[in-house]
């Protein structure tokens, strides 16, 4: 997180991004939020969308196995990938499953606390910054850390206590990630931004304008790598105009994500953040706790131990840029993993 999880397409703001739109904080102007506000109050139920959702009985009915429950994503590609997963390993639970999707931060929030959406992937860091500035005020001293469990013995106790329950997170995890050229990391012997930071070279990165006030970005690159930056190359975060920068040498280093699998396509390689600079955005599920039964646990627990962030970079290419399905997607791959079977 924070930034478009995507890789050639366009997509909304997303709610983590901690360096250019990571900026919910990671993300989104957003179009049709009285349509939003009506679902999240009424609690109804979408039909099939666009991209293959189920559909089904409404929000707030019994979630006892063979009841319904509403699952949301946050309006981009890997949120979709996600929830979609959610969706069939619960119906393969016994539920019917809703799906919906809820760009707007404060209201995706709310309709966790009120139960008129029952589960919704999130990312551990992140997450807990933002339960942290909602208990705490927006003033709040950052919680969240490199580190998993130190992340997740913050976001726990915040949560219980806004009524959701955390569940198991993934090994994925969506960070920002920086990536330069083969040639430029050949050339100076470059395999992590130590060795970057190390080699003395002055570059531009190419980058949201956010990267310029961003912890996670220009400050944490000079302060914790020593990496010197002279200019930020205003592309965006991960985007093709950004990856195309460094691939032409417009820029040397990059903003990407750690779950891009298109980086390669522009003959990039990541530099591994070697010093933990990158918080640590694990996948999660979040659930209302007055939805949650053993059953739901078991079920979206089963992800954990086998989602990666190889697999999930995988998962975004074909969406985004093989133009497949996320519902398809989402269950080719938990069928190929034995959890529908």
């Amino acid at each position: 997180m924070g930034f478009s999880n995507v890789t050639d397409a366009t997509v909304p703001t997303d709610p983590r991004r901690r360096s250019a739109p990571r900026s919910w904080l990671h993300h989104r102007a957003l179009a049709g939020l009285a349509a939003l506000v009506a679902l999240a109050l009424t609690a109804a139920a979408c039909g099939s969308d666009s991209d293959g959702g189920s559909s089904g009985a409404g929000a707030g009915a019994t979630t006892s196995a063979g009841g319904s429950l509403t699952v949301a994503d946050a309006g981009f590609t890997e949120s979709k990938i996600l929830a979609e997963m959610y969706a069939a390993v619960l119906a393969k639970a016994g539920y019917k499953v809703d799906r919906t999707s809820v760009q707007q931060t404060e209201l995706a929030q709310s309709s966790l606390e009120k139960g008129t959406v029952d589960a919704m992937p999130q990312y551990v860091a992140t997450y807990a910054d933002l339960l942290n500035s909602k208990v705490h005020g927006p003033d709040a001293a950052s919680v969240s850390s490199p580190d998993l469990q130190k992340s997740l013995a913050a976001l726990r106790p915040l949560a219980t206590g806004l009524g959701l329950s955390v569940l198991d997170p993934a090994d994925a995890v969506d960070q920002n990630a920086f990536a330069v050229s083969k040639s430029f990391a050949t050339q100076h012997n470059l395999k992590a931004l130590s060795d970057l930071g190390a080699s003395g070279q002055t570059v531009k990165i190419a980058a949201g304008p956010e990267c310029e006030s961003r912890p996670f970005c220009q400050p944490g690159l000079e302060k914790t790598y020593g990496i010197k930056i002279s200019e930020i190359v205003k592309t965006g975060v991960d985007t093709p105009q950004t990856k195309a920068a460094v691939k032409d040498g417009t820029a040397q280093l990059g903003l990407v994500l750690t779950t891009d699998a298109t980086v390669t396509d522009y003959d990039l390689v990541v530099l591994t953040d070697d010093k933990k600079l990158q918080n640590a955005d694990n996948l999660v599920p979040i659930v209302n706790t007055k939805s949650l039964t053993p059953q739901i646990s078991a079920a979206l627990n089963k992800l954990a131990p086998v989602l990666t962030t190889a697999d999930l970079a995988d998962l975004n290419k074909k969406v985004d840029a093989q133009r497949e399905k996320p519902a398809d997607v989402a269950k080719e791959y938990l069928k190929g993993k034995g959890l529908l079977s």
